[in-house]
């Protein structure tokens, strides 16, 4: 799938939280301060959100074409979600369009070709996109304050944010929740170029209910990418079969991506299906055992088995523990460290993980979190 077109995508909504704003007769915080407030509460929304259902409405504009399209979406952050296109005049997306993913899976079906793209997805790390970018914006952005509107007859703050001077590029990525939609510029184009981003919070839930993204030149507005949610609903809970789907019969299935020979509930399940011992490693209290997933390639590869653990109470907190009959990593690049007098590599980055061999297998912790402690898990497996 190319998450680079013009797709379906996950904006924002969050916690009520008790504070003055400007004009009011407390009056204390500034137009800055409160706006990264109302940014924090969309972030600590997003992180303890369970669930969200809206109709959406996108809307973009170029100089040259207008699309927009109307949607039904349901999301279960940080890895689920059912959207179902309603009205469109976008060519990417006609009307009746399906796109439902879970951990394991993504279907997406096009009712014009009748053809459904399965995607097995057996590695794929779930981080919340929509979190990121929140958390971009309270980090990077210029923040203001721009008072209140109504937003489908909901009061909503309005957040207006500016890149940073230097962010402007031969491209510009407007990123509307997980979506991103490019702007091709060329170099002549990147003077005078105003990019700016506003946000419509929802007074009660504290949480995104529209965004605007625009690209201004002289004050005229050359492109746009606009999403605005009504009749939306946090936490109310969603079907268990929401999140997967059934192709029409007289649908083409087209298989991408490798398949799992297996997606366990539990070690012990998986254990008959592995040709090695499986490691059970000591993770945090706050961490649980969501799935076991076995993915067998060719000979020259062999089995790969991952232990994905997450945290129930807190979206996309999640670790997960690899073990491969094939060795994945580039010690070059890495760092070399100690653990329990074995020789391990470290990795920094988006994805914190640790690496290291015993006997005839490889051995992987990695997590999404910087509190995880990947060093002291991996300890805890050693060498099986």
């Amino acid at each position: 799938m190319d998450r680079r077109r013009v797709l379906a995508a996950g904006a924002t909504l969050a916690l009520a939280g008790c504070v003055s704003y400007p004009g009011s007769e407390t009056d204390e915080p500034t137009d800055e301060e409160f706006a990264a407030t109302l940014v924090e509460d969309a972030i600590e929304t997003r992180r303890r959100m369970t669930d969200l259902t809206a109709r959406r409405t996108m809307s973009v504009e170029t100089p040259d074409w207008t699309v927009e399209r109307t949607e039904d979406v349901v999301r279960a952050p940080p890895a689920k979600q059912r959207i179902e296109v309603l009205e469109s005049t976008d060519p990417n997306a006609p009307v009746g369009s399906v796109t439902v993913t879970n951990r394991e899976r993504t279907w997406e079906y096009n009712p014009e070709t009748g053809i459904v793209d399965l995607q097995h997805h057996p590695y794929k790390v779930d981080t919340d996109g929509t979190r990121r970018v929140l958390e971009a914006l309270l980090d990077e952005y210029r923040l203001g304050y721009d008072g209140t509107t109504t937003v489908d007859g909901r009061e909503a703050h309005v957040v207006e944010t500016r890149p940073p001077v230097d962010d402007i590029g031969r491209s510009i990525d407007l990123v509307v929740g997980d979506t991103t939609y490019v702007i091709p510029l060329s170099t002549a184009d990147l003077e005078g170029l105003d990019v700016a981003r506003t946000i419509w919070i929802d007074d009660e839930y504290r949480y995104p209910i529209g965004e605007r993204n625009a690209v201004e030149d002289d004050g005229e507005t050359r492109y746009s990418v606009s999403v605005t949610y009504e009749g939306l609903s946090i936490d109310d809970g969603t079907d268990s079969e929401t999140f997967t789907y059934q192709p029409p019969r007289e649908a083409r299935v087209v298989t991408d991506g490798p398949e799992p020979d297996g997606i366990f509930e539990s070690r012990t399940e998986a254990a008959d299906a592995v040709p090695y011992e499986l490691p059970d490693p000591d993770v945090p209290n706050a961490y649980r055992l969501d799935r076991v997933t076995v993915v067998e390639k060719a000979e020259r590869f062999g089995t790969t088995t991952t232990l994905w653990y997450n945290d129930p109470n807190a979206v996309a907190r999640e670790l997960f523990v690899v073990v491969r009959q094939v060795r994945r990593f580039n010690s070059n690049v890495l760092e070399e460290v100690e653990i329990d007098d074995r020789t391990a590599y470290y990795r920094d980055g988006r994805i914190q993980s640790v690496f290291w061999e015993c006997d005839d297998l490889n051995y992987e912790v990695s997590s999404l979190t910087v509190d995880a402690p990947i060093r002291e898990i991996a300890a805890s497996i050693g060498c099986p």
